[in-house]
């Protein structure tokens, strides 16, 4: 083959005079849809070969006839368009390239944009970013990055196939070796293989070169929600195939109908006559199963194997199988499962599965999509410890190391083709017909599941095929279905935009609430189960209200389960002009169109450390529910898993109390609790009384070392109210006893000093209606605990999940952040019979331009050291907003350093975001109160509080202010070094550093509004809205 730039088109040549000359001479490849592959091989399933079945055994890849190409220094030129910059680099010598200044260095593999070069990231969700005219992408605006590396070879490599193959190059490439044009390949996720054994040297270096292109016709069903990101980003490996070799194998497990027995089922294809050895191994290396073919060809294997251990992603066992001919062998590892629908229900291995799942895209902060195997792993490790137990692989196959990890560790895998077009579908006219329903389009659907199967094959984790995401529904769908089922009738096929499942097994929907998908469950007549492929988005502060969904999934056997959207914030490291490290969203890289801060919505932050909502859904989906306490002292508890018993946790209980924590002991876990099945547990040393407020602790841990967690990592814990809360109430009748009773004295008609017997002195300022000094024996006269004046506040800086529902919008228009204390009238005295000064606040809490406001009538009570505070509220006018986001007092305190209180923690929580967080006394430094999101918002907020103490002082132990709650369910304190006004108009974490105060923001709330999920789902629910309609009667004691 001759060199030459195909993917280009010929180049120019001199003509007679008159002669019109075209550029593009000829359609690129890459804006050519009937090229989609030219001279790749065949896809086949993800292996290596080694010289012999000890080093195929070890898996070490270095071992193998395999030769890694990347993770190095490549030479690297960035130009706009692939017509311009050095369009005949392939002819040019190594050293040529090294002095030329025009040429600079790049990782491979890795993102050209995160290298530095090109115009940046662009973060778009929909929206393509750059004319939309399918197939074609602007030749004129297309950057294209060259790349040029060295290989050795020696005699040793002669006689072999030799394999270039790239796992991973967005969006597509074209390659040469030696100056010979090798072929051209697109489809971004998905690998590309190349016979290179003829342009190859054996004695001397070879050049290799790829021209890899920003966009192709590929990139119009590449439209997932992720950033734009370009280069060679997955590792590029030449493989060394003897003459007589394997070229693929696929491994199925067939159960019987008892789920008992087995037969493995081996095809082995081969590139010439040979002798094949299989030995089936279990995991300690003893041989299970073998046998022995001579042929060419697919030689095909089935041995019958006796009652093998079952694969699941609660007992993930690994059998070995090794295929060896002379000099040559591989190994694979087996896992014995089969999927199904038993009477419409999801069931492995002939027991209903709940899929407690999350979408992965593949992300890193610096990398971009180039993710390192370490990074990779740390993922599923984290899922493993938060009870997560599978993974869509949103929107397209990842690296091949995540399916090998999730086999070892187990994790129910949704393997998804590389395909989406969404953006098709806002440019006005039929969107499906664009593509999805296009027969010009076939060839370039069915690659994409063509990839995905033949790589994949051979994995167990992988127990659901999926043809992609958000690209309608049309024939090009049923012709990837057909073709997936002519090569895998073992694996279910999901697709959600085929909403009646012509073209899938099961019913998939996103972001349906969980009474929808009660509706779906309580269907008398249906076939199929029903899955969320996406379901409580976790954007920001969030998600809330996600055990209602958990709770539905279990309840009803259609009800799959479902995946969280996301499982990592998207953010990519950059810093300010003046050096400040933050992770940026859409817009932050000068990209225009943007869609903004939507790349933050998931579990993780963009660090893949676990946010608040991560702990959250531990919580819902732990594998042992705690229901309640029977009989005194038994607890009853339902088993979760979907396979095993609890024989291999360790129980021990606990009673937390307000001031008071019993140790507890160990608590027996019956043997053979079957999966979904309830059982007692019996508490021995339970006290016969409890004080006031006492809670049951239960947690359940690992009894012994796993491949993913140590022995005593926690997995479930279960708390129940053993007794009420006090009242506030005989506090709030308790009077002034003689000679401590309080002195009010009127230092100007307007302001009203009280001072307390105890060296409390507070000033009251009756114009405005507000405590507006408060000093504390001890302090100095000077010495004021409040920086800022006592008032009540109804607003949050909105969240994302509050910005996207219609609550933030209903909020703006009705200016709740506008919405301030008016008042209408204060009256003051103090009372003769029991000496407390007591004053009356009649106000309204009301914004300009509106009609509407929440009137209160506020009591204050000055004892000796403490104020009672009684309010009554009530909504009046016209155009009231939907609810409240919050109703409570806000302060600001001097020296506060850290906080103490009885209520849920340690970390945040809210009213629909806690059961993560138990009740207890717990201790924080105030600088760990706040939860520093990406894109600031409302956080920090602790809920089911009792008391909160805030201190100060040298020693951290000096009593500020300390606020009671008695027995009002559902209040809750916040302290942040911001203001809600300062989260709301920050938009990055620098932004909001900046507005840092010395003293800290307070609110002490009776009620707040919970989170939702309305960022893309639904919004708050019903039952835990503030509804701003509601009156109401809330008391409150400050010491």
């Amino acid at each position: 083959m001759s060199a030459g730039n195909t993917a280009l088109g010929p180049g120019p040549r001199p003509g007679p005079l008159g002669e019109v000359h075209i550029h593009p001479q000829s359609t690129p490849d890459w804006n050519n849809l009937k090229v989609i592959h030219r001279n790749t091989l065949p896809p086949r399933s993800h292996f290596f070969l080694y010289e012999n079945a000890e080093d195929a055994l070890s898996r070490d890849v270095s071992r193998s006839k395999s030769q890694l190409l990347s993770s190095d220094w490549w030479r690297f030129s960035l130009s706009k368009s692939p017509f311009e910059g050095d369009t005949d680099f392939y002819t040019r010598s190594f050293s040529s390239l090294l002095s030329d200044p025009s040429w600079s260095r790049a990782t491979v593999p890795s993102m050209w944009q995160r290298e530095g070069f090109g115009k940046g990231p662009q973060y778009t969700n929909i929206n393509f970013p750059f004319p939309v005219d399918p197939p074609r992408v602007p030749i004129d605006d297309n950057e294209c990055g060259r790349y040029v590396t060295r290989f050795e070879l020696g005699p040793h490599d002669q006689d072999h196939q030799l394999r270039l193959r790239f796992e991973g190059v967005d969006s597509a490439f074209t390659v040469w070796v030696n100056d010979h044009q090798v072929g051209y390949s697109q489809g971004s996720r998905n690998p590309s293989e190349f016979d290179i054994t003829s342009f190859v040297n054996f004695d001397e270096p070879n050049l290799l070169y790829v021209e890899v292109y920003q966009r192709c016709d590929g990139s119009y069903i590449e439209d997932q929600d992720q950033w734009w990101l370009s280069g060679i980003f997955r590792d590029v490996w030449l493989h060394k195939f003897p003459k007589t070799h394997f070229e693929d194998v696929h491994v199925q497990t067939i159960l019987d109908d008892d789920y008992n027995d087995a037969k493995l089922r081996v095809d082995v294809q081969l590139s010439n006559d040979a002798n094949v050895k299989l030995r089936l191994l279990d995991s300690g290396g003893d041989e299970v199963a073998s046998g022995t073919k001579l042929g060419k060809g697919t030689l095909t294997f089935v041995l019958p194997i006796k009652n093998p251990r079952k694969w699941t992603a609660e007992t993930p066992y690994l059998y070995k199988l090794v295929l060896e001919i002379p000099g040559c062998a591989l190994a694979e590892r087996v896992g014995f499962r089969r999927t199904e629908l038993i009477d419409g229900v999801f069931s492995v291995n002939g027991k209903p599965v709940k899929l407690r799942g999350v979408n992965r895209h593949e992300h890193h902060p610096d990398g971009g999509r180039t993710v390192p195997f370490e990074f990779l792993k740390h993922d599923l490790l984290l899922m493993k410890k938060h009870n997560i137990n599978a993974i869509r692989t949103s929107h397209y196959i990842n690296d091949p190391r995540l399916y090998e990890l999730a086999d070892e560790l187990g994790l129910w895998i949704l393997d998804e083709c590389d395909l989406e077009c969404h953006g098709l579908f806002v440019v006005g006219g039929n969107g499906t017909g664009f593509a999805s329903d296009n027969p010009d389009w076939e060839e370039a659907y069915v690659d994409r599941a063509r990839q995905m199967v033949m790589r994949d094959f051979n994995r167990p984790s992988i127990i659901l095929w999926s043809l992609g995401n958000e690209s309608g529904h049309g024939r090009n769908h049923a012709a990837m279905y057909k073709f997936i089922k002519s090569v895998d009738t073992s694996r279910l096929i999901h697709y959600e935009a085929d909403w009646n499942a012509e073209s899938a097994d099961i019913i998939s929907r996103m972001y349906f609430s969980a009474g929808d998908m009660e509706g779906f469950g309580k269907e008398r007549s249906w076939d199929k189960p029903v899955v969320l492929c996406e379901y409580v988005h976790a954007m920001g502060n969030g998600p809330g209200a996600i055990k209602e969904y958990i709770d539905m999934f279990y309840k009803y056997p259609r009800l799959m389960g479902g995946f969280v959207w996301e499982w990592a914030n998207h953010g990519l490291r950059t810093k300010t002009a003046d050096g400040i490290e933050y992770f940026g969203y859409g817009g932050d890289f000068g990209d225009d169109p943007n869609d903004y801060n939507f790349v933050l919505d998931g579990l993780c932050f963009s660090d893949h450390t676990p946010t608040p909502g991560l702990t959250e859904y531990k919580k819902a989906i732990e594998p042992v529910q705690t229901c309640g306490v029977e009989g005194g002292d038994r607890v009853r508890i339902v088993n979760r898993y979907d396979f095993i018993s609890l024989e291999h946790l360790t129980a021990r209980w606990s009673i937390v109390a307000d001031g008071l924590e019993i140790p507890g002991g160990k608590v027996e876990i019956p043997k053979d609790i079957e999966p979904h099945a309830e059982a007692l547990l019996t508490i021995k040393g339970l006290p016969k009384t409890y004080p006031p407020d006492s809670h049951l602790n239960l947690e359940f841990t690992l009894g012994k070392q796993t491949n993913w967690a140590e022995a005593g990592h926690l997995i479930a814990t279960g708390q129940v109210q053993l007794s009420p809360p006090s009242s506030l109430q005989f506090l709030h009748e308790l009077g002034a006893p003689e000679g401590k009773r309080p002195t009010a004295t009127l230092v100007n008609p307007t302001l009203l000093s009280i001072s307390g017997s105890e060296g409390s002195r507070w000033e009251f300022d009756l114009a405005t209606g507000s405590l507006c000094t408060w000093t504390r024996a001890g302090r100095g006269s000077k010495s004021n605990v409040l920086t800022e004046p006592l008032r009540f506040d109804l607003y949050r800086a909105q969240t994302d999940n509050d910005h996207g529902c219609d609550f933030g919008r209903n909020w703006d228009d009705r200016r709740l952040h506008q919405a301030k204390d008016h008042v209408v009238q204060v009256a003051w005295q103090q009372k003769a019979d029991d000496g407390v000064v007591e004053i009356t606040v009649r106000s309204r809490i009301a914004p300009p331009v509106l009609n509407w406001s929440l009137e209160t009538t506020a009591v204050y009570r000055f004892t000796g050291d403490r104020i009672a505070i009684r309010v009554r509220g009530k909504p009046t006018g016209n155009l009231l907003p939907r609810a409240w986001a919050r109703f409570g007092l806000a302060t600001a305190l001097a020296g506060c350093a850290r906080a103490r209180w009885f209520g849920r923690g340690p970390g945040e929580s809210y009213r629909d975001k806690k059961l993560s967080q138990r009740v207890g006394t717990w201790d924080a430094p105030a600088a760990d109160l706040a939860t520093d999101y990406e894109f600031p918002q409302d956080n920090g907020n602790r809920t089911d509080v009792r008391w909160v103490e805030f201190l100060g002082g040298a020693d951290e132990s000096l009593l500020l202010l300390r606020a009671r709650y008695g027995d009002l369910d559902g209040a809750s304190f916040q302290a942040l070094p911001y203001t809600a006004r300062d989260l709301q108009e920050s938009k990055h974490p620098f932004e909001l550093a900046r507005r840092g105060r010395d003293d800290t923001v307070v609110h002490l709330d009776w009620m707040h509004h919970g989170l939702g999920t309305g960022s893309c789902g639904p919004e708050t629910l019903p039952q835990y809205t503030l509804d701003a309609w509601r009156e109401f009667d809330v008391s409150i004691i400050l010491e």
